[in-house]
């Protein structure tokens, strides 16, 4: 039977066909659809190490875990990138998880799941505390761009230095939503699990056990840490042919950082989030759109902003207007649909239709200069 853990398994085979093409010197074309194909399912293996291993640790530290790890695919390719100097891509890269997760994540999952129940109901507050962080962020993600364009003779330095001040209080405010959601008020975030079957857990995690019986500790410690080591491989072939591949299929560098890596980084947590949502589960569904939007705006880009000057390649939170234009309309249309807790297949669809205006809009505009 045709399943995702199936399809994801099968996409295990271009690990070795991309290393073999980065060592047999074969195209950029192929070596970065290759190894982007290469990455979907290690995310994936990713997400149920982390699942399993967080089974052991209990509540606390298992939601820690896998609150740091739920977007370490996307953080590693974004700092293999950032090295490399693609300052653009990686920024690009932040605003389209976001706009991602929440139009086509959401839309698809949405769509999907109205289709098949006449409408679908989740924890409205959960939504609202995630829209308030979120507004906080977007806030966050507009000042250092609006005081570079509403001060003359304003350095670069003087951004780099407000970025990193405003990037610890967005972890500072990302350790709270954690306070919060694991500690305070854990039985808001729940409540769908407490109703899902061991099957259905099974489904959401891609994992074998769905969390029940024994786990084999040493064991998925060790796929985790083998995951992430050849996704750092993976990214580096990725990264290294990105400029050339993609001007090669006509893509720009925009759209390349706002589109694909965020759908390449975050494919298999995505086809989670629908597959739950076709369950009848729209409160796991819509947690895990909304926290990985939370997690990229208040943990991912502060980090890739202290990696960068710790790296010596300074990256700040100056984004291209347009990107930010794009996610304070993601977030506005985000959550006047999620406000009330219901959900059927036409506020799917127009989540989707957002999202595909929002990517032709992308696909067009153009070059961005003066990538690394």
């Amino acid at each position: 039977m045709l399943n995702l853990k199936n399809i994801l398994s099968v996409l295990l085979i271009f690990i070795p066909v991309s290393i073999s093409g980065h060592f047999l010197g074969w195209s950029d074309q192929i070596v970065f659809i290759t190894s982007a194909l290469a990455i979907i399912p290690l995310a994936a293996w990713m997400g149920t190490a982390t699942e399993e291993i967080a089974v052991v640790m209990g509540p606390a530290l298992g939601g820690l875990l896998n609150a740091t790890f739920g977007n370490a695919t996307e953080l590693i390719i974004a700092l293999v990138a950032l090295n490399a100097g693609l300052v653009d891509v990686v920024k690009a890269s932040i605003t389209g998880s976001i706009i991602g997760n929440l139009l086509l994540v959401m839309g698809f999952s949405m769509l999907l799941g109205g289709l098949k129940y006449k409408e679908q109901t989740f924890q409205p507050i959960v939504a609202r505390v995630s829209a308030s962080s979120l507004n906080l962020a977007v806030i966050a993600l507009l000042l250092p761009t609006a005081v570079d364009y509403t001060s003359t003779g304003i350095d670069n330095q003087a951004i780099e230095q407000l970025s990193i001040a405003v990037s610890i209080v967005l972890i500072c405010v990302y350790g709270l939503t954690l306070v919060f959601s694991m500690k305070t008020h854990t039985y808001l975030y729940d409540v769908s699990l407490a109703d899902m079957d061991p099957e259905e857990l099974a489904a959401a995690n891609l994992a074998g056990d769905g969390g029940h019986g024994k786990v084999n500790l040493p064991l998925w410690i060790g796929v985790l840490l083998g995951c992430t080591l050849l996704v750092a491989v993976e990214s580096e072939f990725l990264v290294s042919t990105l400029e050339v591949a993609t001007k090669e299929l006509g893509l720009t560098a925009l759209f390349t950082g706002v589109i694909l890596v965020p759908i390449i980084g975050n494919a298999a947590e995505h086809a989670t989030a629908v597959t739950v949502a076709m369950k009848d589960k729209m409160d796991l569904s819509v947690s895990v759109a909304l926290g990985s939007s939370l997690q990229i705006a208040l943990f991912v880009a502060p980090v890739l902003v202290l990696a960068g000057y710790i790296m010596g390649k300074p990256m700040d939170l100056n984004f291209n207007p347009f990107e930010l234009v794009a996610v304070m309309v993601s977030v506005l249309i985000a959550n006047s649909i999620s406000s009330d807790g219901r959900s059927n297949w036409l506020e799917g669809s127009l989540l989707l239709a957002a999202y595909l205006v929002l990517g032709f809009a992308f696909y067009f505009h153009p070059v961005i200069e003066g990538i690394g």
